[in-house]
């Protein structure tokens, strides 16, 4: 890939392009300008870590959508390949997102394991940037929610007992952090707001929704100058 094409991606890893691509919008992509081919950069929607970079056909963009897991065209065997398949570290998937120009799309995903065939997290070896704990929170939740046993996981046995419940621990966590800011040591208050942030995050998953979705707000309301 020359280094002009590294650049864009580079700047798609940054801002994700607003178009996002669904199975009724998959004919916006112009596959004929690569000879059928497209390039697709898989990215950890939960981390942001750039994880491999592959190509994809029409069918192999189809074939992601229906079954959930990032499929690619492989090249060497001239066939569909989910990657996975062979060791199960699949990667599920969460959005795709298709540049200006149409002909590269941005795969947004949740490695089932390491992503690389050397048993690395990613296919690309120089330091990355250590993601955020609470972004890393975030996917630790998720995966509870999605395989715990309740009776092993307080995330999951919460989960279970309903989203009003959830949403009762967060008032009761927003009234202790309340109580500990104005009677309490330090230490208390800064538990008490870790507990009340954990809560938070298990309630945001539950509706569906993200940290970062809340930091978009964020942002929004008090742009940088």
């Amino acid at each position: 890939m020359k280094h002009g094409q590294w650049r864009y991606i580079c700047t798609l890893l940054v801002e994700p392009p607003a178009m996002r691509l669904t199975p009724d919008t998959i004919a916006q992509v112009d596959f004929a300008k690569g000879e059928g081919l497209v390039t697709a950069v898989v990215q950890n929607a939960t981390t942001q870590q750039v994880l491999m970079v592959g190509w994809m056909t029409r069918e192999a963009v189809e074939h992601t959508f229906s079954s959930g897991r990032v499929t690619f065209w492989s090249r060497s065997r001239n066939a569909l390949w989910t990657k996975g398949e062979t060791s199960g570290n699949y990667l599920q998937l969460e959005s795709i997102y298709l540049d200006c120009d149409n002909d590269t799309l941005l795969v947004m995903a949740h490695p089932q394991g390491p992503t690389c065939h050397t048993g690395s997290e990613t296919c690309f070896q120089q330091p990355e940037p250590e993601p955020h704990f609470l972004n890393y929170l975030e996917g630790v939740i998720a995966s509870r929610l999605a395989a715990a046993d309740p009776q092993s996981s307080y995330t999951a046995r919460l989960a279970a007992e309903g989203l009003p419940r959830v949403a009762q621990k967060v008032g009761e966590e927003g009234v202790e952090v309340a109580i500990a800011a104005l009677a309490q040591t330090d230490e208390q208050l800064t538990g008490e707001a870790a507990d009340l942030l954990y809560h938070l995050l298990v309630l945001l998953k539950l509706r569906n929704l993200s940290l970062e979705q809340v930091l978009q707000v964020l942002q929004q309301r008090h742009p940088r100058s």
